[in-house]
């Protein structure tokens, strides 16, 4: 019997104090997400923001149950539409996953079937989440290539992913995300080794996409100029933790957590002057604390002082919605939205 989700009132995803840990036998457990909670709502288009390692692919991983099931602990809800999606079985999961929730992941060349043509995969999805005959399903899955932007889909329906250009590869696997009109849609830095001129194409396609059919999407992303141009709410992660939640144009013209304001200021700026030096983030990710002890940006921080190092900093929330993570937040003469250009 397939699961069924009934629209509900309130956000379509609400993420509560998720956590995961992995275990390997001889070593210490390894906390990759600590206690993140945000929402998403029906339509909205969502950011999830940080450096390589901040947590951002584990958390979309424990959402989707796309975790192993050995040497992993996950805590926490992930309700979607009232439904607790980390209590559901594996075949409960798999009914859901494609048909309600479908993710586009970073690298196509590793996320599809090196034996298997494009059309049979695409086709997949129809048969299972649709009931369609193969017929039916062969003559939609060209409808969908057609529609994501890949030229001649009759022929490519035949070829396998080696036979396809990187770009196509992407547009296939997103084809195959969007085949069941799924009410949320997460993409897991869908524009990695893709070259500028395709990543503009990718992202204007599922910009598109979400206008089309109305679905949620979670951009998951280290590229704040892709946030800039496609997010309503931002959410910045480091060390397993969101530290600031804003709207994407507060969060643009005034950022008050350090890390988000090291971000910003990281960027080129088309309008710097000439031999302009970057201000980097000093030291890297493995510079942290555990979030017991104190804040796990502190050792990279500027603005640290003892009192970062004396346990768990309290989450500010603020009357418009924005809420950050931090004792000596930032809160004038940071970055402004001239920093990178924001969407209309």
């Amino acid at each position: 019997m397939e699961l069924t989700v009934s629209p509900t009132e309130g956000p379509l995803l609400a993420v509560s104090d998720l956590s995961v840990e992995f275990h390997r036998k001889g070593q210490r457990p390894v906390r990759a997400v600590d206690g993140v909670s945000f929402t998403v709502d029906a339509g909205e288009v969502v950011g999830l923001v940080g450096e390589s390692g901040c947590g951002k692919s584990v958390t979309a991983l424990a959402i989707t149950g796309l975790l192993p099931q050995r040497g992993v602990r996950v805590g926490g809800q992930a309700r979607f539409a009232g439904t607790d999606l980390l209590t559901l079985d594996r075949r409960s999961r798999r009914d859901l996953r494609g048909r309600e929730i479908a993710m586009v992941f970073q690298d196509p060349i590793s996320s599809l079937n090196p034996v298997v043509p494009v059309g049979v995969q695409v086709a997949e999805v129809l048969t299972r989440h649709r009931n369609m005959t193969r017929r039916q399903a062969r003559s939609t899955a060209a409808e969908l290539l057609d529609r994501v932007g890949i030229p001649d889909p009759q022929r490519r329906l035949k070829e396998y992913p080696h036979q396809l250009s990187g770009g196509m590869r992407q547009r296939a696997l997103i084809a195959m995300a969007v085949a069941c009109q799924p009410r949320l849609l997460i993409a897991d830095e869908p524009t990695t080794a893709l070259d500028v001129t395709i990543q503009a194409q990718i992202l204007e396609l599922l910009k598109e996409l979400v206008q089309e059919i109305g679905t949620a999407l979670i951009m998951i992303t280290h590229d704040l100029g892709i946030v800039a141009g496609m997010c309503d709410r931002v959410n910045v992660l480091y060390a397993g933790r969101v530290v600031e939640t804003a709207d994407r144009r507060a969060l643009f013209a005034h950022p008050h957590h350090p890390y988000t304001v090291g971000l910003l200021r990281s960027i080129p700026r088309l309008d710097g002057a000439r031999g302009e030096r970057l201000t980097p983030i000093p030291g890297s990710v493995r510079d942290l604390l555990p979030w017991q002890e104190g804040c796990a940006y502190a050792p990279r921080c500027t603005r640290r002082s003892e009192e970062c190092l004396d346990g768990l900093p309290a989450l500010v929330e603020e009357p418009d919605g924005r809420a950050y993570r931090c004792i000596h937040p930032e809160r004038a003469g940071g970055p402004t939205r001239d920093t990178v250009r924001v969407g209309a």
